[in-house]
């Protein structure tokens, strides 16, 4: 999966201070997901069906 060309984002719920933030890509078969603050740096892949049940649970936390 190319992870250059694909359009990262953070969640509206950052803070925008520049810590703590994850971004996510939808990649085509999965979902990818970085650190902003070293997007150069390791990344990690999930499939759309995990990654849309993490986030529905991390939502029924608040």
């Amino acid at each position: 999966m190319d992870h250059v060309v694909s359009h990262w984002f953070k969640s509206s719920y950052s803070g925008g201070s520049g810590t703590e933030c994850v971004e996510v890509a939808d990649l085509s078969g999965a979902v990818g997901v970085r650190d902003s603050a070293r997007p150069q740096g390791p990344h990690i892949s999930v499939g759309h069906t995990a990654w849309a049940e993490f986030v529905a649970n991390v939502g029924d936390q608040k």
